[in-house]
């Protein structure tokens, strides 16, 4: 039996985290000290102001990120943000704030980075001569049509590169936005260069609410993927992540939902807690749903055999028990059942062409000298 949850850090109070997902802000884990702020009788907790988002330029030096994990199916991606203003509580890429010195709760929603040069980045590692164009995954560890996208344009300027370069890419988000480049992606989808999937995870707005603060509506995400679809651009729903006890008995909703809306493929992913994740997802559970904090943390723990968490690969994002074949038999049948999956869109590196330079001349013909 599980005693009570490790405290994440000290809560902060609603008002000054309203619209968020994390309950507090611990220091991040590499930090030398921890701070934690109490009331010393003077009102002192009064005058602190409440969580604002704040955007810092960084210049990365680099902008395609590789990976070999035999768990996803790509091996480069691009995440033109750091930090995640949509607050999802549970978010595998929340400890990667730690590097910058922040904490994995309520600073990784606020305190975000913008990569300002990424589409110029991207223009010039697309260029170079001994690069081989293989199917980029755009927003993978952090969504690219988060709020500040809708200032930053960086998301869409990286698809204008990708577009004028003939690239692959495929795109996963919780974000409506992704409807405002459709005058980008239903031309790339025509030349087999684009596919898009949405992540859903319940279809409860309240409970998507508290999980996903500043995400759009499930329905919103729907009739994203109903768009999509219509313009000819291939989707796919991600049912992620799947909850134990709070979002699993959804799974065969949300995929009749997106299969009626036009989404021809669908995946789901198990919920993963590593690291400073364990902790405030405990801290969640235990404030919107303390009837189901023992059974959930069990259902995990069976998933991982006995811990919370495994990173093993292949085991990582299903787990493995009589849990885990059930869940997995559910999707497959509900799939079946609707068609999805029969076919899987191949992007094609056809198209690749490294546009000409200031000053290149080109070739009579088309063709490269």
């Amino acid at each position: 039996m599980d005693g009570g949850p490790e405290p994440a850090g000290p809560s902060v109070e609603a008002g000054r985290r309203r619209g968020r997902g994390a309950l507090s802000n611990a220091a991040g884990r590499f930090e030398p000290q921890a701070r934690e702020a109490f009331d010393d009788g003077w009102q002192s907790l009064d005058e602190l102001p409440v969580f604002r988002t704040d955007v810092t330029v960084e210049r990365a030096r680099t902008i395609i990120n590789r990976n070999d994990s035999p768990d996803v199916g790509f091996d480069r991606s691009i995440n033109p943000y750091r930090g995640c203003e949509h607050g999802c509580v549970y978010c595998f890429a929340r400890p990667t704030h730690a590097y910058q010195g922040l904490s994995a709760g309520l600073d990784f929603e606020t305190r975000l980075f913008a990569k300002a040069d990424a589409p110029e980045l991207l223009a010039k590692e697309l260029a170079k001569p001994g690069y081989e164009p293989r199917t980029i995954a755009l927003g993978i560890n952090t969504d690219a049509y988060q709020p500040i996208e809708r200032e930053w344009r960086l998301t869409r300027r990286i698809l204008e590169v990708l577009s004028d370069f003939g690239h692959p890419v495929g795109i996963v988000t919780k974000s409506a936005l992704v409807l405002r480049d459709l005058d980008i992606l239903a031309p790339m989808a025509e030349r087999g260069l684009v596919k898009v999937a949405l992540s859903v995870t319940s279809l409860d707005h309240k409970l998507a609410r508290v999980m996903e603060p500043r995400a759009a509506t499930p329905m919103r995400r729907l009739d994203a993927l109903r768009r999509l679809s219509e313009a000819g651009v291939p989707t796919a729903v991600l049912v992620a992540p799947v909850v134990p006890a709070v979002t699993d008995m959804e799974m065969e909703r949300i995929l009749d939902a997106a299969a009626a809306a036009g989404a021809s493929e669908a995946g789901y992913v198990m919920l993963r807690v590593p690291l400073e994740i364990k902790d405030l997802f405990k801290e969640w559970l235990l404030a919107h749903f303390p009837d189901r904090y023992r059974h959930v943390l069990a259902q995990l723990r069976e998933l991982h055999g006995g811990k919370e968490y495994d990173s093993t690969f292949g085991h990582r994002m299903t787990g493995s028990g009589p849990y885990a074949w059930t869940m997995a038999r559910r999707f497959e049948i509900a799939v079946e059942r609707l068609g999805l999956n029969r076919r899987h869109t191949r992007l094609t590196t056809r198209a690749f062409n490294r546009p000409p330079r200031k000053g290149e001349q080109l070739s009579l013909f088309g063709e490269d000298a």
